[in-house]
């Protein structure tokens, strides 16, 4: 279904049920006001408190994904607004599955040979104290212990001295059934966005993000002003066009669409990037970087949600007709 802003009633999806509902309110009330300023009707819409059945009987044409975290980013309302037959913003069912789980994503970074840190996932059925002892020599020390399948840094712990690898375990499995370690890379965090789809996908200016103690958690990432973003990133122009050559290649590979933000370490022993995550329902907020980097590359937040909008579609776009 094509976008016409004449004919469009458009549900601003924010809020819902994940760990990230915040942050999510947040995103989706900046959208809502962005969009409304360009003179589309548009509507706030949380799945947390209402069906999303109403959206196809109060006849909204498209859906505006502001959802964050589970059962928003990781393919699980996409695949009710396929049903629904709404066209809606970002990735697919698939697509949004898999850069949601962070395993998953790894495994087809290493497949096609894009570089990742080494990790360890464990299952619940193998997180028996000797498994995750283990963890820090496999890995080296300090290294990153994380829910696979949540973002923001919700459960997420630095381990610096092996005895802490317990606590950090139990604090990540609070989110999660199952358990990432990963290989800590010292160096440099960055973040780059991507607009399109397929071969027309495009890396927009890349973030240098500096956070104080390298501490870039959920607290530093929406309510405090104590992290420095630089964009332009101040990198030698070789290393960003790697970078953004790299994060766009990681977008194909797992068949994102419409947008995205890698979240990238540039190691500082040989400046090498190494991909951490995909976030395939960025965040929008005042502290977010995708409109920042967008605003480096001459494009305001209301053109950009503008842009996104319109690139609103479905896997089939056909769709299922007996809805």
């Amino acid at each position: 279904m094509t976008f016409h802003i004449q004919t469009a009633k458009v549900a601003v999806l924010m809020g819902g049920l994940s760990a990230e509902r915040d942050v999510s309110i947040m995103s989706g009330s900046g959208v809502l006001k962005a969009l409304q300023s360009k003179g589309v009707n548009a509507t706030a819409f949380d799945p947390a408190e209402r069906s999303l059945d109403e959206l196809k009987r109060e006849g909204f044409t498209h859906a505006f994904i502001a959802l964050h975290g589970r059962y928003g980013e990781d393919g699980a309302v996409q695949g009710a607004l396929e049903l629904l037959g709404i066209p809606y913003t970002g990735s697919g069912v698939m697509a949004s599955a898999m850069a949601m789980d962070k395993v998953m994503t790894k495994r087809v970074w290493s497949a096609v040979g894009l570089s990742t840190p080494g990790y360890v996932w464990l299952s619940p059925e193998d997180q028996t104290a000797d498994n995750i002892n283990a963890i820090p020599a496999k890995l080296g020390l300090p290294l990153i212990v994380k829910p696979p399948r949540e973002g923001s840094s919700i459960g997420m712990s630095k381990v610096t001295q092996a005895s802490g690898i317990q606590a950090a375990a139990a604090l990540a499995t609070q989110y999660d059934p199952d358990l990432l370690a990963e290989e800590f890379i010292t160096g440099e965090e960055l973040t780059c966005p991507i607009l399109g789809n397929g071969p027309n996908a495009r890396a927009l200016p890349v973030v240098r993000i500096a956070a104080p103690d390298g501490a870039y958690d959920y607290n530093n990432k929406y309510f405090t002003d104590d992290v420095k973003y630089h964009c332009p990133s101040g990198l030698p122009e070789a290393e960003e066009q790697e970078v953004q050559r790299l994060v766009v290649a990681a977008y194909r590979a797992l068949g994102c669409r419409g947008w995205g933000r890698a979240d990238i370490m540039l190691r500082a022993s040989d400046r090498k990037p190494f991909l951490l995550e995909m976030n395939t329902s960025p965040g929008m907020t005042s502290h977010s970087l995708v409109p920042m980097s967008a605003r480096a590359a001459g494009i305001s937040y209301e053109d950009l949600c503008l842009m996104l909008l319109e690139s609103a579609t479905l896997d089939h776009p056909g769709g299922p007709k007996a809805v």
